[in-house]
């Protein structure tokens, strides 16, 4: 995969070297028509959520309808797909979140290649996850937590949505850099009521699924997983503060398949980065737990291979395996 990786970064980088104006000015007609940003997770969660907002500000600056195509299943690979492999003609685009990187990390085969299939338009931008406690579990910082946990091996329960989704493999990175044994329970549905009853004792859980319940303290929030504070929970210290070079987060952004028109990718870019310095949209990022974070074609397609590199060592470390 190295030779691909290089290549994909080579082109990200060509297309954000583009001079902004004469590229639009060569495609004056774009969109000509309504275009669908695929959607690899359900309607409602917290990646829709981002997604509509996107399409919301692409239609307000493009003149255009933006529309979102629901296609979860298979931990987003359904989606990501469908997407890749759609005409590369600006009418399909694709909200990639960091669930694609653990996806590409894991899987040998999933029907597409992140650095083959796909070329990076935008950073959109980053949540936490909050390293979640019931508050029954005694430890009440990071350091207290990892010393009762090595007192302690094999003995506290980490839920998650699934093997291989992205809390999961937060809290799979915290275990391998912090040295501490976890064992891990896996959910299908929501693991919350789990957590809130003590059946498991700790989750790595995007801020938009867990903040309410920290608010009305029925859950301890111990830590968030980015390397700055959150501004939803500006009294939680970051991982990294205890554990050195911790840092995992839900981004979000968008992308278009393989030979898209570098053109089209400019006008897209440039109505996005223009959309997020809104202060509307700041505000409604905010009411999720996350902040705009604006990303060129490059800057974005290079936070794509450091991801897949990433997870692809915690999953090695992990023995995590495909289902």
């Amino acid at each position: 995969m190295p030779i691909a990786r290089r290549t994909f970064l080579h082109l990200a980088a060509g297309a954000a070297a583009l001079p902004v104006v004469p590229r639009v000015v060569r495609a004056p007609t774009y969109p000509s028509k309504p275009v669908r940003i695929i959607c690899p997770f359900p309607a409602g969660n917290a990646t829709d959520i981002v997604a509509r907002l996107v399409g919301q500000t692409l239609s307000d600056r493009l003149g255009q309808s933006f529309v979102i195509d629901n296609r979860p299943g298979a931990g987003g690979n359904i989606g990501t797909e469908a997407a890749a492999k759609a005409p590369p003609d600006g009418c399909t685009l694709l909200l990639l979140s960091s669930s694609a990187t653990v996806n590409q990390a894991i899987n040998d085969k999933p029907g597409f290649n992140l650095f083959r299939d796909v070329a990076p338009v935008a950073g959109v931008g980053v949540a936490p996850f909050i390293m979640t406690l019931n508050p029954s579990f005694p430890a009440r910082t990071v350091p207290e937590f990892i010393a009762y946990a090595k007192a302690n091996p094999g003995t506290i329960n980490m839920a998650s949505a699934g093997n291989a989704s992205a809390g999961h493999v937060t809290g799979e990175l915290f275990k391998m850099m912090a040295g501490i044994d976890m064992v891990h329970v896996p959910y299908r549905g929501s693991f919350l009521p789990d957590l809130l009853s003590g059946q498991v004792q700790v989750s790595f859980a995007p801020i938009s699924l867990s903040i309410e319940q920290i608010r009305a303290g029925k859950l301890l929030a111990l830590a968030v997983t980015t390397t700055t504070r959150s501004e939803a929970l500006p009294d939680v210290p970051p991982v990294s503060e205890f554990v050195p070079g911790y840092d995992s987060s839900a981004w979000y952004g968008i992308a278009a398949p393989r030979n898209t028109p570098a053109e089209i990718i400019e006008k897209l870019h440039g109505a996005i980065t223009v959309g997020l310095a809104d202060p509307r949209m700041k505000s409604r990022f905010a009411d999720l737990g996350a902040a705009v974070r604006p990303a060129s074609p490059s800057d974005f397609g290079k936070l794509l291979v450091r991801e897949t590199e990433k997870w692809a060592r915690v999953i090695k470390f992990a023995g995590i395996k495909p289902e």
